[in-house]
This record gives C-alpha cells, sequence and structure tokens, in this order.
C-alpha cells in the first residue's frame, strides 16, 4: 500500500505538470485562458461527481461548516487554475510552476499570522531563500528591465496564494467529510465563479470546436483522474513523502515546456529554480514532520 500511495502521487503530480502544457497548447490556438481554465475544472467536476455519486449515503455532509471550507476551496482552486494559465501566458510554463509552488510559503505566514504556528529563525530563512530564489527565476535582480513580466511574476504568485487557500481550506474540510464531498462542492463553486468572469460565447463555441478533445483531454489530465489519485495516493503516504513527490510537477512542467514547447532558461534562473524547490520541499517535509 506505501509504494501503490507513492506511485498514485506520483502520477497525479506528473499530470498536473503535463497539464501546463497542454494549457500552453490551448493558448498558442488563440483560446483564453479562463475559458481554459473553466473547462478543465467542469471535467474535474464530472469526474468527482460520479465518484461522489457511488456511495452517495455515505459522503453527503451533515455539517453546514462542510459547504463553507469546501466553497472557499473552490474559490482557490478557481484562482489557482486562473492565475497558473494567465502565468504561462506571460511568462512561460517552467517559471509559473515553480512560482505556484511557492504556496506552501503562504501557508507558513498566514499561520503565522493566526498564530496557529510558531515564529522560527529557521522559517523566516526558509522564506527568504525562496524570495531570493524568486528573483534569480525572475531576473527582477536586473537594474533594467526583469527578463519576466510582472503580470507573470504576479499571476505565478497568485496561483501560489490561490492553491495555499485550497489547501488549507480542503483539510478542513475534509476533516469533517469525504474528499469526494469537498471535490465535488468545490468544483461545483470553481464552475460558478469562473462562468461570471468568463466570455460565454468563446466557451460555447469550444463545444463545436475541433479542438474540443484537447479541453477534455486538458480537464482528465489536469482535475479529473489527478485529484482522484492523489486523494487516494496521500491516504497510504507520509506526508513528509508526498511533500517530495510533489516537486515532480514544477520539474515534469519545466521538462514539457523546454523540450516540447521550445521554452529556455538562464542558467541563473535554473538556479533560483532549484533553489525554491529544494527550500519548499525540505520546509514542507520538516512541516509534515
Amino acid at each position: 500500500m506505501k509504494y501503490g500511495g507513492i506511485l498514485l502521487v506520483m502520477l497525479a503530480a506528473i499530470l498536473w505538470g503535463i497539464t501546463g502544457g497542454i494549457a500552453n497548447i490551448l493558448m498558442n490556438k488563440g483560446w483564453d485562458p479562463i475559458v481554459i481554465s473553466f473547462y478543465r475544472g467542469a471535467v474535474g467536476l464530472i469526474c468527482v461527481l460520479f465518484w461522489f455519486l457511488l456511495r452517495t449515503k455515505q459522503n453527503w455532509p451533515r455539517a453546514s461548516s462542510v459547504y463553507l471550507w469546501s466553497t472557499l476551496a473552490g474559490i482557490g482552486v478557481a484562482g489557482n487554475f486562473t492565475f497558473y494559465f494567465l502565468s504561462i501566458e506571460a511568462s512561460s510554463i517552467a517559471i509559473a510552476a515553480t512560482l505556484m509552488y511557492t504556496a506552501p510559503v503562504f501557508v507558513l505566514l498566514v499561520s503565522f499570522l493566526l498564530r496557529i504556528e510558531r515564529s522560527t529563525w529557521t522559517k523566516w530563512g526558509s522564506i527568504i531563500l525562496v524570495l531570493i530564489g524568486i528573483i534569480l527565476l525572475t531576473g527582477a535582480y536586473k537594474s533594467g528591465s526583469s527578463s519576466v513580466t510582472l503580470l507573470g511574476i504576479a499571476t505565478g504568485l497568485g496561483a501560489g496564494l490561490s492553491y495555499a487557500l485550497f489547501i488549507f481550506s480542503f483539510k478542513k474540510s475534509s476533516a469533517l467529510t469525504k474528499p469526494q464531498t469537498t471535490l465535488t462542492i468545490a468544483f461545483f463553486a470553481f464552475c460558478l465563479i469562473l462562468s461570471l468572469f468568463m466570455d460565454s460565447q468563446e466557451a460555447i463555441s469550444v463545444l463545436t470546436s475541433s479542438d474540443i478533445w484537447w479541453f477534455i483531454l486538458l480537464g482528465l489530465v489536469g482535475a479529473g483522474i489527478s485529484f482522484v489519485l492523489y486523494v487516494i495516493g496521500i491516504n497510504w503516504t507520509a506526508p513528509s513523502t508526498a511533500s517530495m513527490i510533489a516537486m515532480v510537477e514544477p520539474v515534469t512542467a519545466s521538462l514539457f515546456g523546454v523540450l516540447l514547447l521550445n521554452d529556455s532558461l538562464t542558467f541563473v534562473q535554473v538556479i533560483g529554480m532549484v533553489l525554491i524547490l529544494v527550500t519548499i520541499t525540505i520546509l514542507s517535509v520538516k512541516q509534515s514532520e
């Protein structure tokens, strides 16, 4: 079971990494990032809803707070998917995925503010190292212009902040009900939220477009199958192990961009990426312990 859980979490992380590449392909075809994000979540909703309906009586939430935390999780997913794709559009897959991976730092800062966790020099040192990594990755240290646009940096960090909201809310809701219940409510809230912001005419045109299969693949890989694999796998995997395995996502996304989409990174950017990923992984492992 232990190694089975590790394999499932790793597969989920790889699928999430590939998702950025599929989204980039769709954006290069002219599709709006918000519409792409919507279909990722909509297909995910169909998948987790089917999972939920397999045992409706056992999964039906009894505590009213489940709806609140699950809705917040949905807001987090909506922000994460959308900001991530916008960051890819404004920068690159490698940079967007790495910036999104800073989510544990936001969780840590919120924990400090709410006094859930004690502040230590080690934790603040980790935060400083991540900031240095971000500066190297984005080229913000240059006296002239940064190699990455401000929009790319802001949306990438926004994806990380949204991911942190999802992590926090998902944990709260899953402590009260089954994870498939949380995901079903979260993805339903996700679809309602994005329907308010997306171009409805463009979204409808997807259904008759030849790219519809790309959208279905995006949803299956990026939300439906991957979330189910992750939720099942995490039950058989230690949190510290899952934290290390999660580093596969930005690495997969970066390799996809460099090998298949002709993205490029300078040596300094690679150093910044490694600094962020290693620091975040060590921090996540220590937090889990």
